[in-house]
This record gives structure tokens, sequence and C-alpha cells, in this order.
């Protein structure tokens, strides 16, 4: 008998046993990766994550040769915490005491926060827009049922400084308008999974996230220079009530902007308070015009290259030309007698620029225009550029190249014009624009390089200089003139197309001037274009707002006299 006691407990105990082991084969080797997940989830937490916008820099300052120092540096857009805090109502015991310890931190009156208490019982918004340190504060309290939200914010520092150039961050969260709308996708963050830890070791357990944050772009614009060029342009408006007007500063041999102004501006930070939705364009890379005399050079290097005049050819200015039934003036219908080459762009004769045209075919002329990027968009990355295909002129009249040697009736942007006079202070050389100077994401850095086409010899482009400087020093662009140095440059009064009829408008005009320093040895470029300025003699208003930008760069980069 106890011998079959023994055999039936040994039984038993090897059944009890197999069930055991069976039991932790199917846990540990068959369902084995089933309750580590479980166990992962019990010391886990996932949430979903998005990475920071990536931030926009410009320059702060140059050294004397107008290089800048990468290390010194103002934030143009930033992202800043913008918190939330919000209350679940329902499991609320005391509410007055909860409110006015609120109330304390947050400002407002306890009833303020009781009433929106009252409004909801699960989510109530008690807040916005608190700073991280009211938020720190509100913490330290430890109130049950009272959580917090952060809802990344964009905000521009300088607010109105190149507002047109930066563009803004639109509600749905996308870039819109210049350099946030060109590389929003660059710029933005990705989303990801963040993973938090739970238990003893979840002390900053959280997983580095700063992969997933956006690119940061840094500008070429110089702080100071574009501060300056955005005075001077609310300066003209004072002082000639212009309706708006643009200053673009460049770099000649390598096409490097340091500052693209406008009047009006707006704030990035309340672009919503506008009205007129224009006002966010870029005028000089979404507005194409007619630039009037400051084309001339344009014509007049298009006749030295092609060897049909030298500076040194003459002719007799008669004050008008007529082909077939129209007839083109001076802008003053004055005749000014015989001429050389550079008397045509110092006293600015339409004359002039026609008989000069006229020694060339229609379709080189046209080749010139296509050459010197007259009729593609330049490429510099911003959101929105556009540009003329000028065809009109392409299949035009033979009036129609008239007008067009002197600037009427071909159309271009600010910005192309000022990249395409460049080649006049550089030897020859179409530039490409750039804006910025290098993309960084984490550790990865990408860099703009320079891109330039010769497109006419340095013969032509030194003589067509020498002719500018001329305009400077005696003709009609004196008022540009700094004493001790050389500065190249053209005036140009343009009349305003009618939007949607032929013809110009008799009282508006685009007055412009372009110009380069020192003409000798190059270093900026700088184009004023003021739109309708409403004084008398207004044909001159650009010339004195180059002047006072030139006189600003040479003192800031400290550059040395020519005489």
């Amino acid at each position: 008998m106890n011998n079959w006691r023994l055999k039936t407990l040994k039984v038993f105990v090897f059944i009890l046993a197999a069930i055991i082991i069976g039991r932790l084969f199917y846990i540990q080797v068959i369902s084995g990766k089933f309750y580590q997940a479980q166990a992962l989830g019990q010391q886990a937490g996932f949430k979903e994550i998005q990475g920071e916008r990536g931030q926009v820099f410009l320059s702060n300052s140059r050294d004397s040769k107008g290089e800048a120092d990468t290390d010194d540096t103002k934030s143009l857009a930033i992202n800043q915490d913008d918190w939330l805090a919000y209350a679940v109502s329902s499991q609320i015991q005391d509410k007055e005491t909860f409110a006015d310890v609120l109330s304390k931190i947050i400002g407002g009156s306890k009833d303020s926060i009781l009433s929106k208490m009252s409004q909801s019982d699960s989510y109530a918004i008690i807040e916005k827009n608190l700073s991280q340190s009211q938020v720190d504060s509100l913490k330290k309290l430890n109130l049950a049922n009272l959580y917090f939200q952060d809802n990344p914010s964009r905000l521009y520092p300088q607010k109105n400084v190149a507002s047109q150039v930066i563009g803004f961050l639109g509600g749905d969260g996308i870039g819109q308008y210049g350099i946030e709308g060109y590389y929003d996708s660059q710029l933005a963050g990705e989303s990801g999974i963040d993973e938090q830890l739970r238990g003893l070791n979840s002390i900053n357990s959280s997983t580095d996230a700063s992969y997933l944050n956006g690119s940061d772009v840094y500008l070429t614009i110089d702080y100071n220079i574009q501060f300056e060029a955005e005075r001077l342009l609310q300066a003209a408006k004072k002082d000639v009530n212009i309706d708006s007007g643009q200053i673009i500063v460049m770099k000649p041999d390598t096409g490097k902007i340091l500052a693209i102004a406008h009047y009006p501006s707006f704030d990035p930070n309340n672009y919503s308070a506008q009205r007129d939705f224009s006002i966010f364009q870029n005028s000089t890379t979404q507005k194409i015009f007619e630039p009037g005399s400051v084309f001339k050079p344009f014509t007049m290097a298009m006749g030295l290259q092609e060897g049909r005049i030298t500076p040194e050819t003459t002719f007799v200015d008669t004050g008008s030309v007529t082909i077939g039934h129209d007839t083109a003036y001076n802008f003053d219908h004055k005749a000014y007698g015989l001429q050389d080459m550079s008397g045509i762009l110092e006293k600015s004769i339409n004359v002039g620029a026609v008989w000069v045209e006229q020694k060339i075919p229609h379709q080189t002329f046209m080749d010139y225009v296509d050459k010197f990027g007259f009729t593609k968009k330049t490429g510099v990355t911003l959101q929105g550029e556009v540009s003329s295909q000028n065809q009109g002129l392409r299949n035009g009249s033979d009036f129609q190249y008239v007008t067009a040697s002197f600037g009427q009736g071909i159309e271009m942007t600010p910005l192309q014009l000022t990249s395409a006079f460049c080649m006049f202070a550089n030897g020859g050389n179409l530039v490409k624009p750039y804006i910025v100077s290098k993309v960084v994401h984490g550790a990865d850095e990408v860099n703009t390089q320079p891109q330039v086409q010769n497109v006419i010899s340095s013969k032509t482009a030194s003589e067509v200089t020498t002719m500018l400087t001329n305009v400077v020093k005696r003709g009609f662009g004196t008022g540009a003139g700094i004493p001790g140095y050389y500065l190249a440059g053209k005036t140009g009064t343009a009349q305003v197309p009618y939007p949607d009829r032929k013809g110009y408008y008799p009282d508006r005009t685009i007055q412009s001037f372009v110009g380069f320093g020192p003409a000798l040895n190059p270093q900026f470029l700088i184009l004023v274009k003021l739109d309708d300025p409403k004084v008398p003699e207004s044909s001159l208003s650009a010339a004195p707002v180059f002047r006072k930008m030139a006189q600003y760069i040479i003192d800031y980069w400290q550059i040395s006299p020519d005489y």
C-alpha cells in the first residue's frame, strides 16, 4: 500500500514538473517576444513628436573687405514655446481654491478662471500663451487635474526688418513667401516616435529627438546694411513721397546679396493684421517693370561688343527720331548736337541709344537680351520669383526695338537688372544672385557656391564702366558722387504703363539709379528704385539715395579713398 502511494506521488510530482517546465517553455520560448513586449510596455511609453522648425539667421557684421563673420549672426526667424494650461473640471473638488491659486500666478481674477472651468467638464482651457517661467511655477504646485500643452510658435525678433525676404509661417504651419516659403520643406521638422522609460530608470530617459529638427538657413544679408537701406527708403517716403521703393545691395563679383529692402514693409509676427496681401510680395523678384534709361548701358555694351561703335564714335543728336508713323524724343525734348558715346550715357540721350540700336540687327539685340538674363528667372532661392519672356519685343516692330533701346517696352525684375549690371563691374560676367550662404542640418552643411557666366569681354565691360564713371563725374548722375571716390552708375526714369490697356500714365514715373564702387576696384553694387516720387525734379531723386547708401558702406567697410 505504501509502495502504491509512493508511486502515485512520484507520478503526480512528475506531471506537475512537466506542466511547470512546459509552461516555462511556452512563456520563455514560444511566447517570449510577446511577454517581452508586454514588459517593455510597462517600462516605456511612446508618443508621437514633431521636430522643431529650423531657424533663419543673417549676418550681423562684416570686415573691411565685406566678408561675413559667420560667428556673428542675428536671428531672423526662431521658435518659441507657447504654453496652454487646461483642467479637467469634473474631477476638481474644491474649484474655488483651485482658481484662487491659479489666479495668483497667471493673473486675472478667480471668477474669470471659474467661469472658464464651468464651460467644460472635461477640457477647460484656463490660459493661453503662458511663458516658460509661469509653467514652471504652476508645475511646482502639483495641482491635480491641471495639464499643460506646448504649441511652439514662430517668432521674428527683427520684426519689420527684411520682412519681404523672410516671409512668414502661416497658421496652417506652412511657410509663405520669401525664405519661409522657398525652404519650407527643409525648415519643417519631421515627425517621429519618442520612447520614454518608466520606473527607476526613467530619469532623463527620453530619446534625443534633435535629428527630427528642420535645417537652419543662414542668409547672406548683412543686418546693418539691410537696416540702413530700409531707413533710407523710409526717408524717401518723407522727402519725395514715394508710393513704394526697393534697394538691392550686392557683391558684383559673386552675386552675394547683402540687402533687399522694401518700403512699405510689414511685421511677420502680425501678418494676419494686413489687409493688402500685395505687401507680402517681394517686389524685387515678384514684380516686373520697364527700367527706363538704366537700360542704356546694355544697349551701349551690345554696340561695343559687336564692334559697331567705339567709345570715340560720334553722332549728331537732333532731339528726335522717326520710324514710320512714330517718333521718339529725348526725355527733355532737347537736341544735344555732336556727342560721343560717353555723352549718350552722361546726358541720357534717348536718340543716341536708338542710334546705337539701329546698328544692331534685331535678332542680335534679342540674343543679348536673352544672354543678359532678361528673359529667364535669376534662380534666387526666394518663393515666387517671376520673369517676363519679353515676347512682345521678340516679335515686335522696328519702333518697339527703338523704345527698348532706352528701356521702354522691355520688362524685367529689379533683381534681374541688378544681376546683369554686375557684368560692368566684374569684367563681363553675369552672376547668379544668391541670398543663402549655407543650409545646416545637424552635422551636415551645404554651402552656396557662386555661379558666374561670361557674357561680354572685359574690354567692353571696362569701356562701359568708364562711361558710367563719367555719368557720376560730370553727367546727370553727379548727385550720386562722393568726394575722393570714383563711382560708376546710371540714372533712370521710366514711365508706368497702364495695367489694362496700351499707353502710359501721364503723371507717374519710376525713378532709379544703379551704380557700383569704387569704380576701379568694385566691392559693392547698389540699385535704388523709387516708385512714383511726387516732387518737382524727381527724375534725380534716386541718385542722392544711392550716394547715402554708398557712403554708409564705404564707412562701414573702411574702404580707402581713390584720391
